[in-house]
């Protein structure tokens, strides 16, 4: 059953297919039953009425031979009755397609009523409603029955007409019977049946023929399609579809083909601005550095010797050594940003406790000089991971930064957290919090949520963290809420195969 489901699920042919088949049965199968059902009373309706004709001349013929009866002595009119039956059993000889049940006189001194009939007729094959009907009063009435033999297992649909007949000798009445065998209409209606069956299948089969190898042709291109696209995101961009005619299949290869094209050209020409970023970036790395270096070189002089200028020119050292140390660190930044654009940044692997890095992280310098408490959780017991030291402490220092600066709050809480696959390192604060489209923006390049509230910096450090979390393998999300603080955590996946003891995971309550 799973592999039949699966076979559902990824195949559209086969579900076209099995569908179309299910309909057409339905159809068919609904179709044959109304005609089935029109056939049938059709036939009932054409023996019922040839029927009820016959049975009239009959009781005529009937009613005729009693009426030139004289005798009014029961025994001769019984006599006289089984010669009238067998003379109309004779009157059709070995065509005769129904058989006679003569009851009477109904009214008798013992209340017993004589039956005589032209074959071994079944007790309670006559319907009864039929029989006290024709019993009560005049008339001509049928019914549909079956018709049973005596030692027959088996019954046959049959139409059963009956009249009563009255003796003007004796005045007794008589009820007779007819009972037409409808074995013929029911071979034609089960040849019909057969016919319908045989052709209904047959259809059923030529319509799933028809689903299957129209949803092949236009199937086909589309697996194809599906198998070049996923040579395209192998990397083989040299594959084409094939173009037959003008239909729109072709005209769809025809635009895949365009599209491919397209994207090949795309990506050469991103392959090109690739090459010229990283030129540029080593460019500006080694062009940059230099006349940072000597420029910075000469500030620091000034600005150790600043006690001897004047206050303005003192001032202007201070200011200088200021903004080219902030210059260096957003040339640093941008540096980084454009390798990780470029797709050159590389990690140097070495074994590190998330916790040990937490416990130095509460002897941040910034923190302190803010007057902001640290709160350590979950770093008792070891949490390793395989990472870059320099970038998974450039995310935490970053992390730590933004809450001196930016979150007014008085306690920031960093919290160590671990499971099979992975470590997380939370760093939370209580102060201002972000809200709205806030959580998502504050990773975004340049991106402040108050200007007003700037206190220097690049506004590169959370989008380059996000980016070290990246290159590791892991994420960093945040979390805030306006006037409840807000929360930063970073999660680095476990190396595979790593041992673990459970006795040291950290519990939360």
């Amino acid at each position: 059953m799973g592999r039949l489901a699966r076979v559902w699920r990824r195949s559209i042919q086969t579900r076209v297919v099995t569908s179309t088949i299910l309909l057409s049965t339905l159809v068919v199968a609904l179709t044959g039953w109304a005609l089935l059902r029109d056939v049938a009373s059709g036939l009932a309706d054409s023996r019922r009425a040839a029927a009820v004709s016959e049975a009239r001349s009959g009781f005529d013929y009937a009613q005729t031979q009693l009426d030139a009866t004289v005798e009014t002595e029961q025994s001769t009119q019984s006599q006289a009755l089984t010669q009238m039956v067998d003379s109309l059993t004779r009157s059709r000889g070995a065509q005769r397609t129904y058989e006679l049940v003569l009851e009477g006189p109904l009214l008798t001194d013992d209340g017993e009523v004589p039956v005589r009939s032209s074959a071994a007729i079944g007790a309670g094959s006559l319907p009864t409603d039929l029989a006290d009907a024709v019993r009560t009063g005049p008339g001509t009435f049928w019914r549909y029955s079956d018709l049973a033999l005596l030692g027959s297992t088996t019954s046959d649909p049959s139409v059963v007409v009956g009249s009563q007949l009255r003796a003007p000798g004796s005045g007794d009445t008589y009820a007779l019977f007819y009972l037409f065998s409808l074995e013929d209409q029911q071979e034609t209606l089960d040849l019909v049946r057969r016919a319908l069956l045989l052709g209904g299948l047959a259809m059923i089969l030529m319509v799933g023929g028809v689903a299957w190898l129209v949803s092949r042709q236009v199937l086909d291109p589309v697996r194809m399609a599906r198998r070049i696209a996923e040579r395209y995101a192998s990397g083989n961009l040299e594959q084409r579809m094939h173009v037959s005619g003008e239909d729109d299949i072709a005209r769809l290869s025809t635009s895949f083909n365009q599209m491919a094209a397209s994207l090949q050209r795309q990506i050469r020409r991103l392959e090109n601005l690739s090459r010229l970023q990283q030129r540029f970036v080593s460019d500006v790395s080694h062009e940059l550095r230099t006349p940072l270096t000597t420029v910075q070189m000469a500030s620091e002089v000034l600005y150790d010797s600043r006690e001897g200028f004047d206050p303005q020119t003192a001032r202007s050292a201070e200011l200088l050594k200021g903004e080219l140390d902030r210059f260096e660190s957003l040339l640093s930044d941008l540096l980084d940003l454009s390798r990780f654009d470029a797709g050159a940044a590389q990690l140097e692997l070495d074994t590190i406790d998330m916790s040990q890095v937490a416990r130095a992280a509460a002897g941040d310098a910034g923190l302190a000089r803010a007057g902001i408490g640290v709160r350590l959780v979950g770093v008792e017991a070891p949490a390793v991971v395989e990472a870059d030291m320099r970038r998974i402490d450039r995310i935490v220092r970053n992390l730590l930064t933004n809450a001196a600066k930016y979150s007014g709050s008085d306690v920031v809480e960093i919290e160590v957290a671990q499971n099979d696959e992975s470590v997380s390192l939370a760093v939370r604060d209580f102060g201002v919090g972000l809200s709205g489209d806030e959580n998502v923006r504050v990773f975004d390049r340049f991106w402040r949520a108050d200007p007003a509230r700037t206190q220097g910096g690049t506004g590169l450090g959370l989008a380059i963290s996000r980016e070290d979390a990246a290159l590791h393998g892991g994420t960093l999300l945040a979390w805030g809420r306006a006037g409840e603080g807000s929360e930063f955590i970073l999660t680095i996946p476990k190396p595979e195969g790593s041992a673990r003891n459970p006795a040291l995971d950290p519990v939360y309550a």
